[in-house]
């Protein structure tokens, strides 16, 4: 009897275009428990890394002694600059250990050696202990903190991203910037209750090692946090199906430049923009308009601490509306206020009023961190995510972050105008302005595998 039934060639085996990925089972409660993670984890990071900031007006004659109060502080900050050197090296070791070996474990390692350094960092002699060898001993625990936060970010914001539903990553992502602003508001409120209980001599004696100190206990409890977690579901998959790349790094530059330059750009301006508050602030208010150290401590603290909690509502805000949106708003608002803002604060001896401004530049802060983290997670497909965010962040950090209380500093010093750290706010803003007009809309979209 004669077959009437059609036969199948090899072509009619195979799809004519590539069947869609099946979206991985991604729980609320899962991302809750990563979010916290990664929060905590990178609060206590960001903490190590701002206590020297808030403390650079003290440590400077201890280490860079000088006839000129300007030239100890312009050098001490210069150190804080130096450490961002470290970071795309730390970005590229962590994001290769992550990409190939798991985020769990990159994120663990990186918390002990950023506690592990800034332990070290109090215990450093002072120039007047060893002479020169201090600042070189300085120097140095920097570029390893610098090293140890080069993989911080990029690791809890791809854990976090890689842990949420999709509609809801702005959200569960924006406590990647709680932790690591608040980072600075818990260094601000520690360096502050140090300079309440010591007097002006002990402070510079022996009190400014208490806040580094801190940092072993703190990174035990982060370390104890992490160890608990399991790895992302993205990463779990793609280890099972093999796709572990060989070469995060080649694999990032080769096949995604542009998405690496595109996060340096928007780096650029979260970062330019978000030091000039975190760091620069206080020792402007300080050394140049006259507060004293404890109030511009608590006032820093206070203002940034409130801002964070704003930082959540933005990232709703995102998933509703879309990454694009909120940036670019965000990016105008600080064309609008930086000057206004330097101006009140040269201006006025209120305090209320100084801490008004500040609340109001971190909120905005907030607004052009919140949805940029996200943004960074879905430029790059899983192989290379925690490689890709941290050159790129990294890059961006090093170019206007670590730089920006330097180069405000000098600013100031250079032109004798306290006005002109807003015009590099401006300049850094429109540079991220120009960056996401090129990026397309990715806010309601699968994390691209």
């Amino acid at each position: 009897m004669m077959n009437t039934e059609p036969s199948l060639e090899a072509s009619d085996l195979r799809p004519s275009e590539p069947l869609p990925a099946i979206p991985l089972k991604k729980s609320s409660s899962v991302a809750r428990r990563a979010a916290i993670a990664g929060g905590v984890g990178t609060l206590i990071e960001y903490y190590d890394f701002a206590v020297y900031g808030f403390l650079a007006i003290t440590i400077a004659p201890l280490f860079f002694p000088s006839d000129s109060s300007s030239v100890s502080i312009l050098s001490t900050l210069a150190v804080f600059g130096v450490a961002y050197v470290a970071r795309p090296l730390g970005g590229i070791f962590f994001g290769r250990l992550g990409d190939r070996r798991g985020r769990r474990s990159a994120l663990v390692i990186t918390v002990v050696s950023m506690g592990v350094a800034c332990g070290i960092l109090g215990l450093l002699p002072t120039h007047s202990n060893v002479g020169v060898v201090a600042p070189v001993l300085l120097v140095l625990v920097r570029l390893a903190q610098g090293f140890s936060a080069g993989g911080e970010v990029g690791g809890a914001a791809t854990y976090i991203a890689e842990s949420a539903p999709t509609g809801k990553r702005g959200f569960f992502g924006s406590f990647t910037p709680v932790g690591s602003t608040l980072g600075f508001a818990v260094a601000a409120a520690v360096v502050g209750v140090v300079a309440l209980l010591t007097t002006e001599e002990q402070m510079e004696s022996w009190g400014w090692r208490i806040p580094f100190l801190l940092a072993l206990p703190l990174a035990a409890l982060c370390l104890r946090v992490r160890m608990k977690l399991e790895d992302t579901p993205e990463f779990e998959e793609m280890a099972e199906k093999q796709q572990v790349t060989k070469s995060p790094l080649l694999d990032t530059i080769t096949q995604n430049p542009l998405a690496v330059l595109r996060v340096v750009g928007i780096a650029i301006a979260m970062n330019g923009s978000g030091y000039i508050g975190l760091t620069y602030f206080s020792v402007y208010l300080i050394n140049d308009v006259g507060f004293s150290k404890d109030t511009v401590y608590w006032t820093s603290a206070i203002s940034i601490a409130l801002a964070c909690t704003t930082f959540p509502l933005s990232g709703m805000l995102t998933d509703r509306w879309g990454r694009k949106p909120i940036l670019i708003g965000g990016y105008l608002a600080f064309v609008v206020i930086a000057l206004p803002a330097f101006i009140i604060m040269s201006s006025t001896s209120s305090i209320l009023v100084i801490g008004i401004v500040y609340f109001v530049y971190m909120v905005l802060n907030g607004v052009v961190q919140v949805p940029a983290f996200p943004l960074f997670t879905e430029l790059f497909p899983r192989t290379v995510r925690y490689t890709g965010v941290s050159l790129g962040f990294n890059i961006g950090t090093i170019a206007a972050g670590g730089t920006a209380p330097y180069v405000a500093a000098q600013l100031v010093e250079s032109t004798g105008n306290a006005m002109s750290p807003a015009y590099w706010v401006m300049g850094v803003c429109v540079i991220g302005l120009l960056t996401v007009l090129t990026v397309r809309e990715t806010g309601q979209k699968e994390l691209p595998a």
